[in-house]
């Protein structure tokens, strides 16, 4: 008897290892493909890290090679662009700011109405009537932007002729007014994500003093928010500086010194196309310039991202 029950403790000894060698086995299949994960989301990120340098380190060495020819004075101060004439001219005033005057007529128009849209969308639209809204919202960042530039050129500007009549042809106001339809689903989308995730605590609290929907959405959740508002705002920025098509199109290709949205212009992303799409030999100045105005381009975008991340620490540390 007892040596029945000898082996059977035996037996359930085994078994108890067999288990607990099975739950090992499974614990370290895990911790493997967990690591496995981590480093291939790793190697991911080290990939977007090191495309990003390479981008700098080609701007700047096709740069260095362009300020051999060209001063660095000439090239900030200098208000004539035309690197492609004989006589050549490199000041880059007049394509920073046809980029800004058409960034910010963009801007006038996708932060306000974006704003307001999120506000709503996230406090007071009925659940499915968001739910319908926004995806028909982001649709509009999936339309081509060479879309986006006839449609400014065929339809925005024929249109505004009829309100002003002495409108050019080319202009900065319509392509200015399509960039701000074009990036207000970026203001919307991620403005109303941030103030959506405001804790419903906030809001009832501030209902329970007396605050009425308006006054909550904009004296409380607002505020909370405004770490996600600002992020959409800089991402909204870097969009309509860089944006290329719709202004090569519609906004004219005439690099002048003007801040009057009603005046032909280019930008520096025109002036990049209409470079890339030419002639120039390789090694030329007027190929090398090219890279000098997209790194122009390329430090503008990061100051207001650097900037915005100043913005957004500093606001996440008080709210």
């Amino acid at each position: 008897m007892n040596k029945s029950v000898a082996v059977v403790s035996d037996a359930d000894k085994q078994v108890g290892f067999d288990k607990n060698d099975v739950r090992l086995s499974r614990r370290q299949l895990r911790r493997l493909y967990e690591g496995l994960a981590e480093g291939i989301l790793f190697m991911a990120a080290c990939a977007s890290i090191a495309v990003t340098f390479g981008i700098l380190a080609i701007l700047l060495y096709e740069s260095l090679a362009f300020f051999q020819h060209v001063s660095l004075t000439d090239f900030l101060t200098d208000t004539l662009w035309t690197p492609l004439f004989a006589d050549a001219h490199f000041g880059i005033l007049p394509l920073v700011a046809g980029t800004v005057v058409t960034s910010g007529v963009g801007l006038l128009v996708a932060i306000p109405l974006g704003t307001v849209a999120a506000v709503y969308l996230s406090e007071f639209a009925p659940a499915p009537l968001r739910e319908f809204i926004k995806p028909i919202l982001e649709l509009l960042g999936a339309v081509p932007t060479v879309v986006y530039g006839y449609f400014a050129l065929l339809v925005v500007t024929p249109g505004l002729q009829v309100i002003l009549p002495d409108l050019p042809g080319f202009n900065m106001l319509g392509p200015g007014l399509v960039i701000g339809i074009m990036i207000m689903p970026f203001v919307i989308s991620l403005s109303e994500d941030a103030m959506r995730a405001v804790p419903m605590a906030l809001r009832e609290s501030s209902y329970a003093l007396g605050a009425t929907r308006l006054q909550t959405a904009l004296k409380v959740v607002g505020p909370a928010a405004t770490s996600g508002i600002v992020a959409a705002y800089i991402l909204a920025i870097s969009r309509a500086i860089g944006e290329t098509m719709v202004v090569a199109i519609a906004a004219g290709q005439n690099p002048i010194l003007t801040w009057n949205p009603m005046e032909p212009a280019a930008t520096i992303t025109a002036y990049i196309v209409q470079v890339a799409l030419g002639d120039l030999p390789h090694g030329s100045i007027g190929y090398q310039s090219i890279f000098a105005a997209g790194l122009v381009l390329c430090l503008m975008t990061l100051a207001f991202n650097v900037f915005g991340h100043l913005l957004r620490k500093r606001f996440r540390e008080v709210y």
